[in-house]
């Protein structure tokens, strides 16, 4: 296969590629996600996915192009990473004790055969009840400022997320059973013979 790129800054997205066996090369898109709206989360955060795809596939001539973007649907608002710490402070107070739904787009582009899938995963996060101190002490340790949603499974965070439903992956970023599925739509060789 040609070389397999993630067109993403995140260090849990190519973590969890990592760890399930790949080892693409990244190469950070520069899309201006403020431009881009839709008319709901789900719709967002695939028109994101797509467009950080389409930007890098655009500088290459050959190889496989993965596109994500994460964010929070909480009361059908969408929400990814927050502009300041007092913002990250609201968010938490509204959170906690609620559920919302982790959305990640995902699109995957052949670039040598010019064809592109792409679909959206969802999973259900039930948040705990950190007291303020808690989310205090959460937002000062700048983690939630760096991540769609304000929060984290694999960091901090998950000392205040009780539970989830669906994939974990997604949550920190990215399916794996969704992007086999995009693979496989794509035509591409089994996933066991990316394994590097």
């Amino acid at each position: 296969m040609s070389e397999l790129v993630l067109a993403s800054a995140s260090p849990a997205r190519l973590g969890v590629l990592r760890s399930a066996g790949l080892d693409p090369k990244v190469i950070v898109s520069g899309v201006d996600e403020d431009a881009i709206t839709a008319d709901s989360p789900a719709a967002l955060c695939l028109a994101l996915a797509e467009a950080k795809a389409a930007a890098v596939s655009g500088t290459l001539s050959d190889g496989v192009v993965i596109g994500c973007d994460s964010m929070l649907e909480l009361d059908g608002v969408a929400y990814g990473k927050p502009s300041s710490p007092e913002e990250a402070v609201r968010r938490w107070r509204s959170m906690r004790g609620r559920s919302g739904r982790l959305l990640t787009g995902h699109c995957v582009v052949d670039v040598t055969g010019g064809r592109a899938v792409s679909d959206v995963a969802s999973t259900v996060v039930r948040f705990g009840t950190p007291t303020d101190d808690e989310i205090d002490a959460y937002v000062a340790t700048e983690e939630p400022l760096r991540v769609a949603g304000a929060f984290t499974l694999d960091g901090y965070g998950g000392w205040f997320v009780e539970r989830i439903e669906g994939d974990h992956g997604n949550v920190l970023g990215i399916s794996l059973p969704l992007l086999r599925r995009l693979f496989a739509d794509l035509g591409m060789v089994s996933v066991t013979r990316l394994w590097r």
